[in-house]
């Protein structure tokens, strides 16, 4: 058994490299796509998806590797945890995230701290992250239930795949919907378009465990 210091240190610097990935593969792609919107696009997305799959073999063990407040709640819907551990993750994954970010922004010599001015509104943009969210979920729950030791895999390429099939490229997690408001690159958000993707990311989650109720029912 792991102690709770341990699995929130896990949860903290999972989110932590994962938003690392995320914000600094969307500043060298755009750095290195010469405006081509979709090789930047490609450039951001292999990496998260890839460090998806090493982040969760790493971290899962210890702390199931949720890096994400949906899944983190989901699971408590679930009862696969308790209110009182619920909290600490979801701080731990949104503090990793914003380290992160701002961990990113060192190694490419971009301002320490900044606010994102890249607009992502819009009824498609809201429906896509509660689709995203809702695949993410429902992937994790099936996966785990019938081929755990397929589990990093798949969210690693369900990810990768949501990138592309979603219309706000799959933020699908609230910890990296609220670290991404406080870059300013690629991979930014506005932050008065943090709230409708959360509450979208949220809906989808709550959805994805009630359809893997149903599914899993006996």
């Amino acid at each position: 058994m792991f102690s709770r210091s341990q699995i929130l240190v896990a949860e903290f610097l999972g989110t932590a490299l994962l938003l690392a990935t995320v914000v600094g593969s969307g500043i060298m792609a755009e750095r290195l796509a010469d405006g081509n919107v979709a090789i930047a696009l490609l450039g951001n997305t292999i990496p998260t998806g890839a460090i998806l799959v090493v982040l969760i073999t790493m971290f899962g063990p210890i702390s199931g590797a949720h890096f994400n407040p949906a899944v983190t709640l989901a699971m408590f819907l679930n009862g696969d945890l308790k209110r009182i551990d619920g909290v600490p993750y979801v701080l731990a994954q949104i503090a990793g995230g914003i380290f992160g970010v701002w961990c990113a922004h060192m190694m490419f010599a971009e301002p320490f701290f900044q606010l994102s001015q890249k607009p992502r509104f819009g009824a498609g943009q809201w429906f896509a992250e509660f689709v995203a969210t809702f695949g993410l979920v429902l992937v994790i729950f099936l996966v785990v239930k019938f081929k755990r030791d397929a589990i990093a895999m798949a969210v690693g390429l369900y990810i990768t795949a949501a990138y592309w099939f979603t219309a706000s490229t799959s933020f699908a997690n609230p910890a990296v919907t609220i670290a991404r408001g406080f870059s300013d690159s690629f991979a930014g958000i506005v932050p008065s378009s943090i709230l409708p993707f959360i509450l979208a990311q949220l809906f989808g989650a709550v959805a994805a465990w009630g359809v893997f109720r149903f599914l899993s029912a006996e």
